[in-house]
């Protein structure tokens, strides 16, 4: 299975995902999902090699891939730390924040086209029961889909993988002026360390929302006191730094939307995605983004932001 087969609109709202499963304890399988845009391939069970610097013991070691790439693999039963996958497997192999993964599951069923409006929000039990590793659940007919944050995993298990920034000198004089900006996540761990490297930066004043609808409204509200105030709407939002995987309303929907309006397309948006490739960038393109940066390099993204705040006040 490729994804470059798995084409959708651009701002449609929409996302495809692929349902796997894990055969947990007590015959218990339990359903979870995986955006398709992650996808490279799904292939049979590969003889791995040990990774000694790798010591969790959710990671089986490591396999050649095409060209000889050697991808770790990751047990996902037993990270989630639900028993063991069983002999009848499939790999998953993902690419995000330019790395391939591969996580070992019991079984791959299908793909669904979905809303992002089917998605919701897990409970905060879930989420501590699932260690942080489920952004979203879907109900598709008999069953409840978790759809799985699989950077989250990821870098808990490499955090040379995790969102980071330069260090700068203590001694570097802060910028003249703080600007406010709009930040939209669903995954709490990168919402805490995109606000907590921002903030400790000095050039924003962060404000974050977990969708798009969030930060949708929110440009509602900023636009209506615009109005009432007889001000720019830049008065009260210099930007908006958004992921693209959201529920209710996705990041490119949402960078449509806001384009599309004459008075909030004044607000620069870049795009701030584990998803962002070449195909993607001009998708970015389409809806009026004006910056497109690939996680975990918060660094660029954060530069570019600026640069983009000040163009647009000179």
């Amino acid at each position: 299975m490729s994804q470059s087969k798995i084409l959708l609109e651009v701002g449609t709202n929409e996302l495809e995902i692929v349902e796997f499963f894990i055969n947990e304890r007590d015959g218990y399988r339990g359903y979870y999902g995986i955006n398709v845009s992650k996808v490279v391939e799904i292939i049979r069970t590969q003889p791995v090699t040990a990774m000694p610097q790798m010591r969790h013991p959710s990671v089986l070691g490591a396999f050649p891939y095409r060209g000889g790439r050697i991808v770790p693999l990751i047990d996902v039963c037993k990270y989630l730390d639900k028993g063991s996958i069983g002999d009848e497997s499939k790999i998953i192999i993902t690419e995000f924040n330019n790395v391939q993964t591969a996580f070992l599951v019991s079984g791959v069923t299908r793909i669904h086209r979905i809303s992002w409006k089917q998605v919701e929000a897990p409970s905060r039990f879930l989420m501590e029961m699932s260690r942080g590793s489920i952004t979203g659940m879907v109900r598709l007919e008999d069953r409840v889909v978790f759809v799985l944050d699989m950077e989250a995993i990821v870098a808990t298990l490499h955090p040379a993988l995790s969102i980071r920034m330069d260090e700068k000198d203590e001694e570097a004089p802060l910028p003249p002026r703080k600007f406010h900006i709009i930040h939209a996540d669903d995954s709490n761990s990168i919402r805490r360390l995109v606000y907590s490297k921002l903030e400790k930066e000095g050039r924003f004043d962060v404000t974050q929302v977990t969708d798009g609808e969030e930060a949708w409204n929110l440009m509602q509200k900023y636009k209506q006191e615009a109005e009432e105030t007889k001000k720019s709407v830049t008065d009260f939002v210099q930007g908006i730094i958004s992921d693209i995987e959201m529920p209710n309303m996705d990041g490119l929907t949402l960078c449509r939307r806001l384009k599309e309006d004459p008075v909030l397309r004044a607000v620069p948006i870049a795009m701030f995605s584990s998803l962002i490739s070449p195909s993607l960038a001009r998708k970015c393109e389409n809806v009026g983004a004006d910056a497109q940066f690939a996680k975990p390099d918060l660094q660029a993204i954060s530069d570019k932001m600026y640069d983009l705040i000040q163009s647009s006040r000179a």
